[in-house]
């Protein structure tokens, strides 16, 4: 797909395997993303993980949020800001790093999925999972 179809087409993926480890955790994280999904009238991709995902939130990579569930609760940059003490400045920073980290990951295989009443992609990529873990886990601590 070049550059000009990203800009201005909606992607076309295959549907997520249900047998997939991708498709394991998102039934692991389902109740949580289908609050989400009901809640946010924007396109969702999830990064699953272990025992969570991280969520871009929007037309990444320029017109974004990110959400992640940490202990069975939503977080976002916000929380972030007020339970960690990030600085506006820091939190900008840390929005440029994602945003730069996306894409580098442009050409990870993604897949769509139903949640809710909602299509969301899926992005498995354990790879894209890590880099956008370490700039989370240095913002938050």
């Amino acid at each position: 797909m070049g550059f000009l179809d990203r800009m201005f087409s909606k992607a076309q993926y295959s549907e997520l395997d249900e047998s997939s480890l991708a498709a394991n955790r998102i039934d692991r994280i389902r109740e949580q993303l289908e609050t989400l999904s009901k809640r946010v009238h924007k396109p969702l991709e999830v990064i699953p993980e272990e025992d969570g995902a991280y969520v871009f939130i929007g037309k990444p990579p320029k017109n974004f949020g990110v959400a992640w569930f940490e202990d069975g609760k939503l977080q976002n940059l916000k929380t972030l800001a007020e339970e960690k003490g990030v600085s506006p400045q820091e939190l900008q920073s840390l929005s440029e790093r994602l945003s730069s980290i996306y894409q580098e990951n442009l050409d990870d295989a993604r897949y769509t999925a139903r949640i809710g009443k909602k299509n969301i992609t899926v992005t498995p990529s354990e790879a894209f999972r890590n880099q956008i873990s370490e700039v989370i886990r240095q913002a938050s601590h």
